[in-house]
């Protein structure tokens, strides 16, 4: 199982000390973090997209371009890479050259974003969030998996002989993810591909996420990719820890209490009560994710946000060492060793679909993960069944 960190790279003052660090120090101490991740021996850095101020990570590309160089073993991903006010075109090109440039050990998660102003900033109008995210994805799977692409849609201008440059490495697209905390038409999305299913759930209480994983699981059978408890699924998450649960607590409370993503709404007693939040020492941590599993079954990627609220550097990376140290050992050793065998215990890895690949004698074909479902020979924008499915699953 992949455990790693996330950020949303929000500049927020700290309340102890009433500084608030420019834009400059936030970029450079995200990367200083995810350094930090990959020589603490973490598995995954994934950064978020934003383009409205508190947030500075408006291009996800450059800075794990950069990270690729830096680090060597942590796989570099999104949480999200907003499919709904990208261009396709860009998407497709960017992160096969991030592809290239990290020689595979990358993937991306597709998001639609939580923040509506982004869309007219873009051209894009909210209301069409979800058909935006449907037919932008099934361009860029073909941008991706076609050498030659004629396109017209509904959202962009034609295509007309148009090739994605570079191509992806091994002729064969990085891995994707998608990412929802409440929409059954993303889960549905995710596992009509194949893809994997991320749910942020930080903000939601487990019988949410339940029934959301459930959903994807269901519809992953469905549509032919194997057993519902094969699916490829990952978990958000947050956590504050101290060798000490009331140190910890009494630390962590003036940054809950202020930041704008938690302050002045529910308690923190009530936030983590209701929610992934844990506060307090190692061991209370891996007691509460090591139950995960009994919500959503055996998942693939478990990732936290810990560098968030105006948080210092140096609490951050104490943060790392702990949950490296002492957290993600035990939870490995207990997840796996409950995990059934047919279960896949990561993602798949560029290697891993390479292989898949030449076996099917796919690879580099143009119907490597093709836009039919080969069991319907439906496409995805032509499905009306998930909303169907969702309201018998109470979404």
């Amino acid at each position: 199982m992949q455990f790693g960190i996330f950020t949303v790279g929000d500049v927020t003052t700290d309340p102890t000390t009433g500084r608030t660090p420019d834009d400059t120090e936030r970029v450079r101490a995200m990367l200083t973090i995810a350094r930090h991740a990959d020589e603490a021996g973490l598995d995954v850095f994934a950064t978020g997209e934003h383009h409205n101020p508190p947030f500075v990570p408006s291009s996800p590309t450059t800075m794990l371009g950069y990270l690729t160089g830096v680090t060597k073993n942590i796989v570099l991903s999104t949480s999200t890479t907003l499919i709904t006010t990208n261009d396709p075109v860009r998407l497709a090109e960017e992160y096969a050259m991030l592809q290239v440039i990290s020689d595979g050990r990358m993937d991306l998660m597709m998001g639609r974003g939580n923040t509506g102003p982004v869309y007219p900033w873009f051209g894009q109008d909210i209301r069409n969030g979800i058909p935006l995210a449907i037919e932008n994805y099934a361009l860029l799977r073909r941008l991706w998996t076609e050498e030659v692409v004629d396109w017209e849609g509904k959202f962009r201008t034609p295509l007309q002989g148009f090739t994605s440059t570079p191509r992806p490495l091994d002729g064969v697209p990085p891995f994707v993810w998608h990412g929802s905390i409440r929409s059954p038409e993303i889960a549905e999305q995710a596992a009509y591909y194949g893809d994997g299913f991320f749910h942020n759930n930080i903000f939601w209480p487990m019988s949410h996420t339940r029934q959301m994983v459930q959903f994807y699981r269901q519809r992953w059978e469905h549509h032919g990719h194997g057993p519902a408890d094969t699916a490829i699924v990952g978990l958000g998450g947050q956590v504050f820890m101290r060798k000490d649960s009331q140190k910890a607590w009494d630390e962590f409370r003036p940054y809950f209490d202020n930041a704008p993503v938690y302050g002045h709404g529910p308690s923190m007693e009530d936030f983590t009560r209701e929610t992934p939040l844990t506060v307090g020492s190692p061991q209370q941590v891996i007691d509460r994710y090591a139950a995960m599993r009994e919500h959503v079954g055996d998942y693939q990627r478990q990732l936290f946000l810990m560098d968030h609220a105006g948080l210092p550097l140096k609490t951050v990376l104490e943060q790392i060492d702990l949950l490296a140290g002492e957290v993600v050992p035990v939870l490995r050793k207990e997840m796996e060793a409950a995990r059934p065998a047919h279960v896949p215990a990561n993602p798949p890895s560029h290697a891993e679909r390479v292989a898949a690949a030449r076996a099917a004698g796919t690879e580099g074909a143009a119907h490597v993960g093709g836009t039919e479902d080969r069991w319907t020979g439906r496409t995805a924008e032509d499905d009306q069944e998930p909303a169907q499915a969702g309201a018998a699953f109470g979404l």
